[in-house]
This record gives structure tokens, C-alpha cells and sequence, in this order.
């Protein structure tokens, strides 16, 4: 019995510890990108919150210790592990677990096919619980004396805004990327030349758009809508991503729009811009898949009435 319970122990501690090497490597990621604000280190997309939240969806609650590692890892790569730490690695599991309990109260489906689920996504699984991690965070900085109460404010907004844009962008990527891998699609040549434009325009106008020194940030949700509309959440997902993280290399940067402006001033356009493009590839994309759906429901029983009058119709030939 107790050998059998050693044999089962290298397949539980597996997705524990590739959730908790996902994490430290999505927060190496978010550490190039990081901004000080007010004397704290914080990033603009924090994507260890996307890689927490979605491994929960998929593992459940098993998958909180592989956070935790993950955290720790990430908090002794910048700065010595103290009893601080340890109420931090608590704020940023206790987040992620509040959303995926959330969620899952919510009935979300991971396939993300009804406007429902993408609005729990946004309020259920970034923007509420992500306040806890924001708020554990900054309070402890504040209670240890590295933060002044004057900044409180201004470090909490960012620390909150980049947790919840690590779900708002990564999580629905990381679920139609596990969806596309697990069904197989027929390949059509004229799609795959449309996603091979779409990849490209986005990519190119991105680039013009954060780098030009006139305000040309709008041009991408031309793009946006159009992965939503053509694609669904298949084409939304990377090409947020794709945005996000172009924008948040120009503003980091300080070159185009975001030259000669605050951070303060900085870090309000950038969220602002990347929580818009978040919401309207989220949610337009949920919206179309939803009526597609509909209308392929309504096409199949249309087919079966059909059938079933022409079997049931009086006088029919014989063949």
C-alpha cells in the first residue's frame, strides 16, 4: 500500500512543479518590463496571475502549491525572503484561488462560447480578486516601511491593474491554445493566408502606432475586432497579446505617445489602452462565437425537421 503511494507521488508533484517553473518563468518575463513607481517595482502585465488562474481552471485547487513555489522563487530573484515575503506569496495565491472558486460558483466554461463567460473572466477572475493581491502587497511594503502611505495609492492602482491584465491577456490565450492543440481543425488555404495578414498587420501597425509621436494608438482595434470577428478568441487572444506587449515596450521605453509624459501619466494611458483592447477582443470574440453557435443549433434543427416532414409526408413515390 505505502508503495503504491510512492509510485502515485512523481505524478502529483509533476503539474505542481511545472505550474510552479510556468510561474517563475512568466515572472522573469514581467521583471524586464518592470517600472518603479513611488520607490516599488511593478509591472504594466503581470503574467504569472494568467499562468496562476489558468492552471487552477485546469488542475483545481492541487495546483495552489505549485504558485507558491513559483512566488517564492520569483520574490528571491529581486530581493531576500523575510516574513513580508511570506505575507506577499500569500496575497498572490489567495488571489488567483478566490477567482478560480469564483469562476467556477460562476459556471465557467473554459471554452469560453458564451458572453457569460467572458464577462466572469473580467470581474470574477481579474478584476475582483486580483484587488487582494494589490492590497496585501502594497499594505505589507507600507507596514515594513518600504513604501510611504502618501504612495499608497498610486503603487496600489499599478500593482492591481498589472495582475489583472496578466488574466485579462494571457489566461484566454493559454485556454484556446490548449483547445486548438486538443482538436484538430481542417486547414483551409485562404484562412490560414488571412491569420498569416492578420498576424503580420498586427505586428506592423502595432510598431507604427506606439512608436509614432502622433496619437495613433486607436489603430489597433481595427485588428482587434477583426481576430474577433474572423477568428473568435483563437484570433482576439495573440493578437492582445501581441498589443500588450508592443505597448508596454514603447511606454516603458518612453518613445512615441508615451515620450515626454509622467510616469504617473505614463502607466494610466498604457493600462487604459491595454484593459480596452483586453475587453473588446474578450468580449466581442464570446459574443460571435455565441451566435455562431445559435445559429448552427438553429440550422441543425431546421435539417431534422426537414427530414422528419419528408419521411412523414403523405403520397411520397416509391423509388
Amino acid at each position: 500500500m505505502r508503495t503504491e503511494g510512492w509510485r502515485r507521488l512523481p505524478a502529483a508533484l509533476l503539474p505542481i512543479l511545472a505550474v510552479a517553473a510556468a510561474y517563475y518563468v512568466g515572472g522573469l518575463i514581467g521583471l524586464y518590463q518592470r517600472v518603479v513607481v513611488d520607490g516599488a517595482e511593478v509591472t504594466p502585465l503581470w503574467l504569472p496571475t494568467g499562468i496562476a488562474v489558468t492552471s487552477l481552471l485546469w488542475l483545481g485547487l492541487r495546483a495552489w502549491p505549485g504558485i507558491a513555489i513559483g512566488t517564492y522563487l520569483t520574490i528571491e530573484r529581486i530581493a531576500d525572503f523575510d516574513l513580508a515575503s511570506l505575507i506577499i506569496v500569500a496575497g498572490n495565491v489567495l488571489a488567483p484561488v478566490c477567482a478560480y472558486l469564483m469562476l467556477r460558483r460562476a459556471g465557467f466554461r473554459t471554452e469560453m462560447d458564451r458572453l457569460r463567460d467572458a464577462l466572469a473572466l473580467v470581474f470574477l477572475g481579474g478584476l475582483l480578486p486580483m484587488l487582494i493581491s494589490a492590497t496585501i502587497g502594497t499594505c505589507t511594503l507600507v507596514l515594513t516601511g518600504d513604501l510611504p502611505m502618501s504612495q499608497f495609492w498610486s503603487v496600489w492602482a499599478a500593482w492591481w491593474a498589472g495582475d489583472a491584465m496578466g488574466v485579462l491577456v494571457l489566461t484566454p490565450l493559454l485556454l484556446v491554445l490548449r483547445r486548438l492543440v486538443t482538436v484538430r481543425r481542417p486547414r483551409e488555404g485562404y484562412r490560414a493566408a488571412e491569420a498569416t495578414a492578420l498576424v503580420v498587420a498586427s505586428v506592423g501597425v502595432t510598431l507604427v502606432a506606439t512608436r509614432s509621436p502622433l496619437s495613433l494608438l486607436f489603430l489597433v482595434f481595427p485588428l482587434i475586432i477583426w481576430a474577433a470577428v474572423r477568428f473568435q478568441l483563437a484570433g482576439s487572444a495573440p493578437v492582445t497579446l501581441v498589443v500588450s506587449v508592443l505597448t508596454i515596450a514603447a511606454a516603458t521605453s518612453h518613445v512615441g505617445p508615451f515620450a515626454h509624459h509622467t510616469l504617473f501619466e505614463v502607466m494610466i494611458n498604457l493600462q487604459g489602452l491595454n484593459g480596452a483592447a483586453a475587453l473588446t477582443g474578450l468580449l466581442l470574440s464570446a459574443l460571435v462565437t455565441e451566435q455562431n453557435n445559435v445559429r448552427l443549433t438553429i440550422e441543425q434543427v431546421c435539417e431534422d425537421l426537414a427530414d422528419l416532414v419528408e419521411q412523414l409526408a403523405p403520397g411520397k413515390p416509391d423509388h
